[in-house]
């Protein structure tokens, strides 16, 4: 059964069935698929943080399914002369922009927008420190893609915990597929919330034993002034990066992701970002052909069937 939804805003909609949905049609993309979608389709971009691969990565995305790309640009908008987020969206709507994808530095901006009803599709591409699902998506894509399963993976995801809205996206998915769970990085910053997917362990016990090593950056426009002041790059490095002198105990069928962008000799030893057991650009390659995939579902569906986004995006 083919699964739909109209707004992909958040991990809690993503069942197992519609995870395998997505990566296999990924997959077909990645392979020279083509999409049905019936176009013309116009899209819009708005990023209200600033990004790098999310953003050009749906770009590339909508332009491969044959999608007009509306430019925005937040600091030339109304928003700036205190338009709402809603209300932009309906002018959008209005001149006939069928699909937003938005990025937004609030934690679940997307509730109220969805309450709304708003006569266009939403994807979120990253609110504040809450959720990522096009990041969660091709993270699994890429899993998938080197081991073919999720059942009974150790998977360590290791780092910024409290600010890392891959940490909370790809934790759910990955609990729920049957993986084996494992945080580690500063100890206060792995909070009750994680607690119920999987254990605290020191980086170096982790190591050894993983199938895939789970790195995130270091948030720093997320820290507070007092974190920012006694942070040592040097110190976090030893203690919590994969460095040179740990990396030779990881196995050697295990790999290394990261969502970027990467703060080299931090998260992890400069000479390391583009290793043999590194899958960094490959998540990014990746990325396209999921967004692709997810665009895709979002826009095969009528708007008035909304009952199951609004319902799981909670």
């Amino acid at each position: 059964m083919i699964l739909a939804i109209t707004d992909f805003v958040s991990a809690n909609q993503v069942t197992t069935d519609l995870a395998n949905q997505l990566i296999t049609r990924a997959e077909e993309f990645k392979h020279g698929a083509q999409s049905n979608l019936a176009l013309p389709i116009y899209a819009a971009n708005l990023f209200f943080e600033p990004s790098t691969r999310t953003h050009t990565s749906f770009e590339m995305a909508e332009r491969r399914l044959g999608m007009t790309v509306m430019p925005f640009d937040p600091r030339q908008s109304s928003v700036t002369k205190g338009e709402t987020l809603g209300d932009t969206l309906r002018t959008l709507a209005a001149i006939g922009v069928q699909v937003a994808v938005i990025r937004h530095p609030v934690k679940s901006y997307y509730q109220s927008l969805l309450a709304e009803h708003l006569p266009l599709r939403i994807v979120n591409a990253g609110d504040g420190a809450g959720q990522h699902p096009s990041q969660m998506m091709l993270d699994l894509m890429t899993i998938h893609e080197e081991f073919g399963h999720f059942d009974g993976l150790k998977i360590a995801i290791v780092g910024d915990l409290t600010h890392s809205r891959v940490a909370k996206s790809d934790m759910q998915l990955l609990h729920e597929l049957g993986a084996e769970l494992t945080f580690s990085g500063p100890k206060a910053w792995y909070t009750k919330e994680f607690e119920p997917y999987g254990p605290y362990q020191p980086l170096a016990e982790i190591v050894p034993k993983v199938d895939v090593l789970m790195l995130l950056r270091v948030q720093f426009e997320r820290l507070s002034d007092a974190e920012k002041a006694e942070f040592s790059e040097s110190t976090y490095h030893e203690r919590f990066g994969l460095s040179d002198k740990l990396y030779p105990k990881l196995r050697k069928s295990a790999i290394i992701m990261h969502p970027a962008p990467v703060n080299r000799g931090i998260e992890l030893a400069d000479d390391l970002v583009e290793c043999p057991q590194s899958r960094i650009f490959a998540q990014m390659h990746n990325g396209v052909f999921m967004r692709m995939a997810m665009l895709e579902l979002v826009c095969q569906q009528p708007l008035q069937e909304r009952s199951l986004t609004h319902a799981l995006a909670h």
